[in-house]
């Protein structure tokens, strides 16, 4: 009886504003039409989402250089290190989850210059789509650090911290970025080796890498490349991009980032001791880059180390460099002085010395003479200042699920701290090396510290489906 009475009432309204009754809306003839016009509304409404989407070329590793996917052209970093309020807001506030804040600082980030931005720590919950398309507009990539300061590896006890809790925020972080071109590649980790005494914390370095790959190779729609930001400490900096690069291919980073202080003020590729990188590095078969520059003393900076870091004196072994920081905070490395109510920024004369420094070095032309072997490099020799396994921990059991079935829910900064507990994970050099797969973030001591996607699809797509369903 209820269904009677609604197509009853159904006919009644339809006839009362002169519309098609039931019959003749179902019949071939009409119902094609609606067809025809649901998929030309659908067409147009893919149209319109695509064109919201900037087009942005993925960037690729090809030897130790950087190049655009599509165009082939060599890709040099030139950027900034972003990290609004430093570590006193690391734990509770996102810089890519903040609308406003992007749009203020992307308008300031094009009069720059810049291609590319460093974010050390965002919360893995938040909604980045706004920012990321805007820095797509501008022809702005990302590299990511997938930790921070609550959860990742504890370089005074590496062995403890490396567990499932940590890789499950560390995938979800993949999760929340993989979707974008724009992602030029993930740190698997910042400074985590930082003197002699922490050297034992390389081969877990090395699992999260590998880690990472295996869910990428998984769970993304393409290959990101991962890497490590290192502390520019004499005794290890030169070995320690060598062991990142050894061994398997799964546990090998894809690009080393070198947090770099080394020119201050008025001097010179050999009084920097910039010269001295072409022979440490000689040989390195992937991307080195400056993930940090820019010695504030003495102040203001001229940044003339710009002319050298692009010339074809360093590109056959280097690709560009990020300037530490955006922002003015306590330690007084920003370029701009951001208002107390947020809205503006005022450009300090450091950010017009870098800007007048990036106007007048453009690229080299060409390839800039990098070197296209792929080989993983040896491991380094043990040394008194280098002395490490060469033997990678397995992943922990209790993660593996997460390569076939995905992280799940990202928790941002509400989920549990990995600090501490892990009781399935040997020690490094315990065991044999484990394959996955086949193929605390902040900022240097002296500096300040530094979900998924949701894409919403038109409604037009709903109806379709139902309607392909009862036809």
């Amino acid at each position: 009886k209820g269904c009677k009475f609604a197509a009853l009432t159904l006919s009644h309204y339809l006839a009362h504003n002169h519309l098609p009754s039931p019959e003749q809306l179902l019949s071939p003839g009409c119902l094609m039409s609606f067809v025809s016009m649901a998929l030309t509304l659908a067409a147009t409404a893919i149209l319109l989402f695509s064109s919201a989407v900037s087009a942005i070329n993925p960037i690729v590793v090809k030897g130790n250089a950087f190049f655009d996917s599509k165009t082939n052209q060599r890709f040099y970093i030139r950027g900034l290190d972003y990290q609004l309020g430093g570590s006193s807001l690391a734990t509770t506030y996102d810089p890519l989850a903040d609308s406003a804040g992007c749009d203020r600082d992307v308008a300031a980030f094009k009069s720059l210059g810049i291609n590319t931005i460093r974010v050390y720590s965002i919360l893995n919950n938040g909604d980045h789509s706004h920012c990321m398309n805007l820095l797509a507009d501008a022809g702005i990539y990302l590299i990511l650090d997938v930790n921070t300061p609550l959860i990742s590896i504890n370089r005074a006890n590496p062995a403890s911290s490396y567990n499932a809790v940590l890789l499950q925020n560390i995938f979800a972080t993949i999760d929340a970025f993989s979707s974008y071109d724009n992602v030029l590649g993930f740190f698997a980790g910042n400074e985590v080796v930082n003197d002699v005494a922490t050297v034992e914390a390389a081969p877990y370095v090395k699992a999260v890498v590998r880690d990472m790959k295996a869910y990428i190779a998984k769970q993304s729609k393409r290959t990101i490349p991962v890497g490590y930001s290192a502390a520019s400490v004499a005794e290890n900096r030169g070995p320690l991009a060598f062991y990142l690069n050894a061994g398997e291919d799964d546990t090998r980073i894809d690009f080393y980032g070198l947090n770099s202080y080394e020119w201050c003020g008025a001097s010179s590729y050999t009084i920097s001791g910039y010269d001295q990188f072409a022979t440490l590095f000689q040989g390195l078969t992937i991307p080195l880059f400056f993930s940090e520059y820019g010695c504030n003393k003495p102040a203001p900076r001229t940044f003339t180390e710009v002319e050298a870091i692009y010339s074809t004196q360093m590109t056959s072994f280097l690709s560009g460099g990020l300037v530490y920081e955006y922002s003015q905070e306590a330690n007084s490395y920003g370029l701009v002085q951001i208002s107390t109510d947020k809205k503006s920024v005022s450009y300090l004369t450091d950010f017009n010395n870098l800007k007048a420094e990036f106007a007048k070095t453009p690229n080299p032309s060409g390839d800039g003479g990098y070197n296209a072997s792929i080989t993983a490099n040896n491991y380094p020799s043990n040394t008194t200042n280098f002395e490490v396994t060469t033997i990678i921990p397995p992943m922990p059991e209790a993660a593996k699920i997460y390569l076939q079935k995905g992280a799940g829910t990202p928790l941002g900064n509400t989920g549990p701290s990995n600090q501490g507990y892990a009781t399935d994970v040997p020690s490094a050099g315990s065991g044999s090396k484990v394959s996955t797969a086949s193929g605390s973030t902040t900022s240097s001591n002296k500096k300040g510290a530094a979900g998924r996607v949701m894409v919403t699809i038109p409604s037009i797509f709903i109806v379709l489906g139902v309607m392909a369903i009862v036809i």
